[in-house]
This record gives C-alpha cells, sequence and structure tokens, in this order.
C-alpha cells in the first residue's frame, strides 16, 4: 500500500510530519496515531485507498450499522446546484463542489461538520459555452476536491482549478488555460503530493498530466499520455468519436522498492509516472476505453480495470521500465464481475469489486482465485470504503449495504435513503458522511449500536 508519509514529508515541518508519519502502513490496513484527528482530505481518503484512519488498538471506531431517513442521522442539508464530488472533510469543515446544471457556473460549497450549516458557498468560474454532457450520469462538478490545513483545491477540469483559504474562502490562486475536451464532463480528482498538486485531463482531444506548484498554482512539469492509437484513418485522424480516447481515473501514490509512483490508468493504456518530474516509468497496453476506477496497490501488485468494451481487471507488478505489458502481469480476470466506474477495495489480501449493477465479487488479491461472487441489488457508480471491519456499499437508488469482509459472503445490514448517491461514502470518526444528488447527511449513532 500507498507509504503516506512519502506523500507528505516535504510538505509540512518535521513536527507535523512526524504526527502525520503515523499514516504510515504496510500491508492493506491504514493505521493512524491514537489521538490524531480523523479527517478525509481526498476523493479516496486519507491513504488513497478507500480506508478510514483508525486507532492503532482494536478499539471499534462506533460507526453506525443501520439508519434511515428517520433513524441515526444527525443532520442533512439540502445541497444546491448539482454535483457527484465526494467530500473532502478537514478540521471541522467538508469541501464539495456543484455546478449549475447546463455548466455555466461553478461553484465550491463548505459545510460546518458538527451543525450541517452552509459556511460558505462561492462561484468560481464561468463558461460561456461548455460542451454538452450527452448523457446523466456525470455532470459539471465530479472532481473531488483536496484539502489540507489552511488549504482546499478544487478542480473542475478544463473549466478551472483553483486553491482557497479554509479560513476565509477567498482566492489564493485560479488557473482555467489547462485545455481539454471532456466531452462527458470532467471526472479525474485531483491529488496532493508533496508541493504539488497533479491533475489528469483524459479528453477526447488531448490526454496528459500536469502537476503545479501548490503554492502558486504554476505548472511545474506536463506530462502528455504516450497512448499509441489504433483508431486513425489514412489521414492520422481518429475513425471514432470522443468516449475511445476519454478517461475518469483518479491517480494513486504508491512507494515500491523505496521509489515513488503515480499511478495513472488512461484509455487503451495504463502507465506509471515519475511524481516528481512527470517522466514516464512503465506502461501496459489495455483491451478497454473510458476507465474510472482509482487504482489499488499492495505487496507489489497493483490492480488497474480497463473500462468499457472488453472489462478486464489486471494484477500487475510494479518494478518494470517501458512496455511491460507482456513481462509484469501476475493475473487477470475479466466478464461481468469487472466494474466500470466504482473503484476496487482490498482488505487482508482480499480483494472487492462491486459492478454497475451491484454484483460484489471477492478475489484472493495474490493469486486471482475467486472466492465468492453475489449480487446486492442496484446499481452503483461510487466506490466502497473499508472502516471500523465492515465494507460499505452505496447505490444509484440510495440503499447501502453493509459487508462484513472474508472469505464467506456475509450482509450486516441494508439501509435506505431517499436520494440517489453518485459520490462515495466518507468516514470521519464515527461519523459517514453521505452526499446524495440533493442533500448532505452526517450518519452518527444516537444510541448504543447493536452487536455486529
Amino acid at each position: 500500500m500507498r507509504n503516506w508519509f512519502l506523500k507528505v514529508r516535504s510538505t509540512f515541518p518535521s513536527i507535523l510530519a512526524t504526527l502525520l508519519a503515523s499514516y504510515l502502513f504496510s500491508g492493506a490496513a491504514p493505521a493512524a496515531a491514537a489521538g490524531a484527528q480523523p479527517n478525509w482530505p481526498e476523493f479516496r481518503g486519507p491513504t488513497g485507498d478507500g480506508h478510514a484512519a483508525k486507532p492503532n488498538d482494536a478499539t471499534p471506531i462506533g460507526l453506525p450499522l443501520q439508519w434511515s431517513e428517520t433513524e441515526n442521522v444527525k443532520w442533512k442539508t439540502p445541497i444546491p446546484l448539482q454535483g457527484w464530488s465526494t467530500p473532502a472533510v478537514l478540521g471541522g469543515q467538508v469541501w464539495m463542489t456543484t455546478a449549475t446544471p447546463d455548466g455555466h457556473e461553478f461553484y465550491v460549497i463548505c459545510v460546518d461538520a458538527e451543525t450541517g450549516h452552509i459556511r460558505f458557498n462561492e462561484k468560481l468560474f464561468h463558461c460561456d459555452n461548455p460542451e454538452d454532457l450527452g448523457n446523466n450520469v456525470n455532470c459539471y462538478a465530479s472532481p473531488s476536491p483536496v484539502v489540507e490545513p489552511g488549504r482546499v483545491y478544487v478542480h473542475f477540469g478544463s473549466y478551472g482549478t483553483a486553491c482557497l483559504d479554509t479560513v476565509t474562502c477567498k482566492v489564493i490562486w485560479k488557473r482555467s488555460d489547462l485545455p481539454c475536451r471532456h466531452y462527458r464532463g470532467p471526472g479525474s480528482s485531483p491529488i496532493v503530493f508533496g508541493d504539488l498538486l497533479i491533475l489528469t485531463f483524459d479528453g477526447a482531444d488531448l490526454q496528459y498530466l500536469a502537476a503545479l506548484d501548490k503554492k502558486s498554482g504554476k505548472t511545474v512539469w506536463k506530462t502528455d499520455r504516450a497512448t499509441v492509437w489504433n483508431d486513425l484513418d489514412e489521414a492520422g485522424k481518429p475513425k471514432r468519436e470522443g468516449d475511445f480516447r476519454k478517461a475518469f481515473t483518479t491517480p494513486l501514490m504508491i512507494e515500491a522498492a523505496g521509489t515513488a509512483q503515480l499511478i495513472s490508468p488512461g484509455s487503451s493504456s495504463a502507465y506509471s509516472y515519475d511524481p516528481w518530474t512527470g517522466q514516464q516509468i512503465w506502461m501496459t497496453r489495455m483491451t478497454g476505453y473510458t476507465p474510472a476506477t482509482c487504482p489499488v496497490f499492495g505487496n507489489g501488485l497493483v490492480f488497474i480495470t480497463s473500462g468499457r468494451g472488453k472489462s478486464e481487471l489486471m494484477a500487475l507488478r510494479v518494478d518494470g521500465h517501458g512496455d511491460v505489458t507482456d513481462t509484469h502481469l501476475a493475473w487477470k480476470a475479466d466478464g461481468p464481475v469487472v466494474p466500470q466506474e466504482p473503484s476496487p477495495i482490498w482488505v487482508d489480501d482480499l480483494l472487492y469489486l462491486v459492478t454497475n449493477n451491484g454484483t460484489v465479487t471477492c478475489f484472493e488479491a495474490k493469486t486471482g482465485n475467486q472466492v465468492w461472487s453475489e449480487r446486492i441489488g442496484g446499481n452503483y457508480l461510487s466506490s466502497p470504503v473499508y472502516a471500523d471491519g465492515r465494507l460499505y456499499f452505496q447505490s444509484t437508488q440510495g440503499k447501502s449495504t453493509v459487508l462484513r469482509p472474508g472469505r464467506t459472503y456475509e450482509v450486516l445490514a441494508t439501509n435506505t435513503l431517499e436520494a440517489s448517491f453518485m459520490a462515495s461514502p466518507v468516514v470521519v470518526g464515527k461519523s459517514l458522511f453521505l452526499r446524495s444528488k440533493t442533500h448532505l447527511y452526517r450518519i452518527e449513532e444516537t444510541a448504543p449500536a447493536p452487536k455486529s
């Protein structure tokens, strides 16, 4: 798994870095220092893999197992306009992005984590001629924010990126000059590495990554994808429009043999880059297009899904250089068990995937052997999270299914709220923050938790 201290050590003073080094972990389960304030700073949480931070001891966090519109809801706040971005939470603030459904106006919203009151709702960008999305799966505010002490970074793809002061919500810097024809709207979330804010642009026209100095917003490096396209006509123009070159993936920072790697799948190919320079380390060709899932890493293997078309799950060794398509594949799975949007999650050497149509499959992460596969019902675009010894899955129909991880399929609870969920669950301390299409919920035990 990712070395969290590697990600933050160049950013904070040594004392704070020592505290944050408690996020250093190996294997599948992250560990936080006793007394450290829980947070969820980016799309896939404090360790980038959907795991909630937890105490070093075996004490349960105390997350709710059951909830409804009338049970274990601390507060429920209407969120204006439209946004699918997963909230980022730090220091009692919950940050999200929204946009007008027509894509002309782009906003950042901050909610007080204790009361549910909206602290800030500020317009950041305007676009005269946004490209039509062409479907209702995505929207114009899907990339999730990143928050750290004193600053929050919000990203709307080519429509704009901004850094704001978390106390005043005043803009520190803005960028709206990074081009990309998103075609179906932006979807890749930013991540922070050291003093860099790393952005992913996989559009119908351009495919590249850019690292900005997070203090000033200036470009530090920009790397074009090296994908060799096989869909060109005699004039060198694409035969197929739009989706076949797009991707919605968020990269993952890992450490392998003491070296940092930025794992970033694109359409038709996946890549490893040096995060300091943007230089490509290795790449692998893939069979699918328009991938959206975030990679997962552990025990020297990175797990990547290829997207639509011929969907495959690939387990790749990360010690290669150049084209590793034929040399570093440990195992792969294909067919209807491979998700297109929800990211995989790994717990105790078992890998769990939920497909868009609600099939959860458990694999042995080392071998690729399928352990079990069951339908939990509903449709899924959000990614599962692991906390308090449980897996939480959240459907577009408002249904949440809680499973006990392990070699036996076991449902602990099913819960239903009124609205549809596109954003992924967020775990902060004893609370779940669940963003629906219309509201933000804080779910917390209001009575002693039932035994599970």
